[in-house]
């Protein structure tokens, strides 16, 4: 499967132009083998600086790149922090093309060092765990909190079935749980735009609802291996990646959801054991604020007066990463408008989260597939559940239908 972005971007029927850096995603067994062809598809030319990480680069059964400079770099405890990136940029020779073979980590440090040095940037997953690869959104840990941050996307995408389709299933299905986040993500920009007026784009909302749909029918047939599948999950996530493009930000493809799994990659005090991989963790939140909506949603609330958070709390919870959350929340989003106009569509809210599937339904599936669900599976004391959710709320200030919690009073 070759998707041709070219098709994808300009004006669009919701009256706004929905850019696109990416040319051609190449979701097909074999592609890597054939790297040269689609480089010269994509208009790219010139020295390539290819950027692996150990284990990537070692390992037998993935092709490696055509390259003027290699760069691998140790896999032990790495990520994506600011000044480990820009470390790395050091040993750059002055490419033309920076290549990123591997996973998101590594998608990231290629990412971030073509963006700053104004060059093209070429994606080769070796996994399909998450929904960056063809993003537009660098994921990058500065002075300690995770932040998202706009960056340049790849010119082109390569992910060969032949490699992801033989990695541990466990890595796939982080993927799985990456897309069925979207349940979550879409639910909370549809009831902002009904609460808040907060602009909303039909046409990326079918293509993020198509993903979706695609990897709910086909996420039981990977357990299978079968070639078609990984093809049909490998461009779901390519397309919730091409989402982020084409609005400039994450809204289609991160919600309340996402922040459980920021809060667990910032470990804060008591959540210091927190792990898993991206997508696991997306998962675990994903299943908490579906049973959360539903319950939310049981009883219609009051509007309450907005209140903005106490910075003894934030110092409490946070502790040496309060002063990123106190500042994340300056301005918060929540003043903006009057609480009454939740309540004023809650009917429409209701219907919404009626969309998200109940967390019994999402234990189960993830049960049959292997894949994380509770908080305990990413390390994380079932008993600071009602803390995790409180907390993720606060490292974003992007409304959700869980940051509107804040508002509503259900005594």
């Amino acid at each position: 499967m070759i998707i041709d972005c070219t098709k994808l971007g300009g004006r669009c029927s919701c009256g706004r132009e929905h850019p696109l850096h990416t040319k051609h995603i190449v979701c097909e067994a074999g592609c890597m083998d054939k790297a040269d062809e689609y480089f010269e598809l994509a208009g790219l030319s010139g020295r390539r600086a290819v950027i692996y990480d150990s284990n990537t680069y070692n390992n037998q059964w993935i092709p490696h790149i055509k390259a003027d400079q290699e760069i691998v770099l140790d896999a032990t405890g790495l990520h994506t922090d600011k000044d480990k990136v820009e470390e790395m940029m050091t040993q750059l020779r002055d490419p033309e093309i920076i290549v990123a073979v591997g996973g998101g980590t590594i998608t990231d440090f290629g990412r971030y060092s073509a963006d700053k040095l104004g060059v093209p940037f070429v994606s080769v997953p070796t996994l399909v765990s998450a929904d960056g690869f063809s993003a537009n959104i660098c994921s990058i840990i500065i002075d300690g909190q995770k932040k998202s941050i706009p960056m340049i996307a790849a010119t082109l995408v390569l992910c060969d079935i032949n490699i992801v389709s033989h990695v541990p299933m466990f890595l796939t299905m982080s993927g799985v749980c990456d897309i069925m986040s979207k349940y979550i993500s879409l639910a909370d920009w549809k009831i902002s735009n009904i609460v808040t007026g907060e602009y909303i784009c039909p046409e990326i909302v079918r293509m993020a609802e198509e993903a979706l749909k695609r990897t709910r029918y086909c996420c039981m047939d990977l357990l299978e291996n079968k070639t078609e599948a990984y093809e049909a999950m490998a461009a779901s996530l390519m397309e919730s990646g091409l989402t982020m493009q084409m609005l400039s930000n994450s809204r289609a493809a991160s919600g309340a959801e996402h922040l459980i799994a920021h809060l667990a990659e910032m470990r804060p005090p008591r959540f210091e054991a927190a792990g898993g991989i991206h997508g696991e963790c997306v998962g675990v939140g994903t299943v908490l604020m579906a049973e959360r909506y539903h319950e939310m949603i049981a009883k219609k609330p009051v509007a309450k007066p907005f209140v903005p958070y106490d910075e003894a709390w934030i110092r409490e919870k946070f502790g040496p990463l309060a002063d990123g959350i106190i500042k994340e929340n300056s301005n918060d989003i929540l003043a903006s408008f009057d609480p009454q106009s939740i309540i004023d569509h809650w009917d429409e809210i209701v219907e919404i989260v009626k969309t998200i599937p109940k967390a019994d339904e999402l234990r189960k599936l993830y049960s049959a597939l292997g894949a994380k669900y509770r908080l305990e599976d990413i390390h994380i004391d079932p008993a600071l559940k009602e803390d995790c959710i409180e907390m993720s709320v606060a490292i974003r200030n992007r409304l959700t239908f869980m940051r509107m919690s804040r508002v509503l009073d259900y005594n």
